[in-house]
């Protein structure tokens, strides 16, 4: 941090599990993995100023725009070790904070008050979401997420997010692990009446280049302003070139053609989440006759952009 001159208020870091844990000889040894991810958790959060609020997660692969780079193309990168931290300084209104949702063996009905008190209800200004759920194998993960995600799925606010490995920091809860075996829901809340927002799917349909950059723009249609704008990108580890038949980076590659100035960030998890959806004052980009939108998929890519407001 010796040439940075804002110091962050919110961090959001995200690694492939190699890179994060390191090379293991055995898959017997995951408790001196845990202990190996805990540690590097804690280095990590040393670096950053005592009372910023941190978020990190382990993810099968991952999407970044490197920053030094002069081109800034955005990579997918599914294999090899790969992270990157997005450090948010104070923005004039705008309100980024974390959350943490974890299943109560005890309760099978969550209790909806915990979002009041998370600022995720009664909150005017909310206007995006990014929701990671963890350990999404464990019995009862996926109806937790449906309870989470349906009270949120309202036509003012985006969701976008996915399925990941496990989160190593949320240092707004002074919890440098995830709670043993449970499963859960973390996620960054951004609230802000500047804040403008706009979601695409690419569904199991898109497989071509051509389809891809449909879904783009479908995107820039949205007319978000480029400016102070961020973009991610939530694939299934299915997709990549894999889906795409041995053709790398299509989809980051598609997203820059429409955004070249727009630096691109996510990953490649285990299930997607998000609709096409757009947020800039009342108007949202498709009607659903007051039906809930579908937001939890599988082998889709989620594409999003956040307008912070003007820098001016």
């Amino acid at each position: 941090l010796q040439k940075v001159h804002v110091l962050p208020q919110t961090v959001l870091y995200i690694a492939d599990a190699e890179t994060f844990s390191g090379h293991e000889e055995c898959h017997e040894q995951k408790k001196a993995r845990k202990r190996n991810s805990k540690e590097t958790a804690i280095a990590l959060e040393k670096l950053l100023p005592k009372r910023c609020q941190v978020l990190g997660l382990v993810t099968p692969g991952i999407v970044v725009t490197p920053m030094g780079s002069s081109s800034n193309q955005p990579q997918e990168i599914e294999e090899g070790e790969a992270g990157f931290a997005l450090l948010f300084p104070k923005i004039d209104g705008v309100k980024i904070h974390t959350f943490h949702f974890s299943k109560d063996s005890k309760n099978r009905v969550f209790d909806e008050s915990k979002f009041a008190e998370a600022g995720l209800k009664n909150n005017p200004d909310l206007r995006v979401v990014l929701l990671f759920g963890y350990n999404s194998w464990k019995s009862g993960a996926t109806r937790f997420l449906h309870q989470i995600v349906n009270p949120l799925n309202e036509k003012s606010i985006i969701l976008a997010g996915g399925q990941v490995e496990s989160f190593t920091s949320l240092t707004s809860e002074n919890n440098n692990a995830q709670p043993g075996e449970a499963c859960g829901v973390v996620g960054l809340a951004f609230s802000g009446p500047q804040i403008q927002s706009a979601t695409v799917l690419l569904d199991q349909d898109v497989a071509d280049e051509k389809t891809a950059e449909a879904a783009m723009q479908r995107l820039k249609a949205a007319n978000i302003p480029e400016h102070n704008t961020i973009g991610f990108m939530f694939a299934c580890v299915g997709r990549g070139y894999r889906h795409y038949k041995t053709k790398r980076n299509m989809e980051a590659d598609a997203f820059r053609k429409f955004f070249p100035s727009v630096p691109l960030f996510g990953f490649f998890g285990h299930g997607e989440i998000g609709c096409d959806r757009i947020v800039t004052g009342n108007f949202v980009l498709r009607e659903c006759n007051d039906i809930k939108d579908d937001l939890l998929h599988g082998y889709t890519t989620v594409m999003t952009l956040i307008h912070l407001g003007s820098t001016k």
